[in-house]
């Protein structure tokens, strides 16, 4: 019996075959026929009264109104629009900022309580601590946007103040 280690030549490491990656077909837009759409259509004989419309004509449609749209925004001038008329747009923005953190933070604690039952108060500010910082900001914000509102002067009293009257 012979009880020496033999030295055992090195074995190379296999390299594992790995699948070659799909090559991506390429991407080919085509209209349909005016004959499939219709076959597309319809529903047990009943024509659909929706039906696609061509890419062209929408394309068309859509940039006319665009550039009406455009051309009645250019026509507008800022300086006639006064302060009466811009509170209820802040109105309407600050209710809109409120109204969607406080929607958001229940839907945030729904998903916490139904996904991580187990978390304590202090984990579930932990784990979701960026959520919480996002929508009380939103809050807080649209809070101190209705609180401008409310501090303002209406406007009558504005004017009043600006031009005394002689006695």
């Amino acid at each position: 019996m012979d009880f020496e280690l033999q030295p055992q030549p090195p074995v190379a490491p296999e390299m594992p075959e790995f699948a070659e990656p799909p090559i991506p077909e390429s991407l080919e837009l085509r209209l349909p026929d005016s004959d499939e759409v219709l076959s597309l259509t319809a529903v047990e004989g009943l024509e659909l009264a929706v039906r696609p419309v061509p890419v062209s004509v929408t394309l068309e449609r859509n940039s006319t109104a665009a550039k009406a749209f455009l051309s009645e925004l250019a026509q507008i001038d800022r300086k006639s629009i006064s302060d009466q008329e811009l509170q209820p747009a802040r109105i309407q923005i600050g209710l809109t900022f409120v109204g969607f953190s406080a929607l958001a933070m229940v839907l945030l604690l729904l998903h916490i309580s139904s996904l991580h039952p187990g978390y304590s108060l202090v984990e579930r500010i932990e784990a979701y601590w960026y959520q919480y910082i996002w929508f009380v900001c939103m809050g807080v914000a649209g809070m101190m946007i209705l609180g401008r509102e409310s501090l303002r002067q209406p406007v009558s009293e504005r004017h009043d103040s600006d031009n005394p009257k002689p006695e």
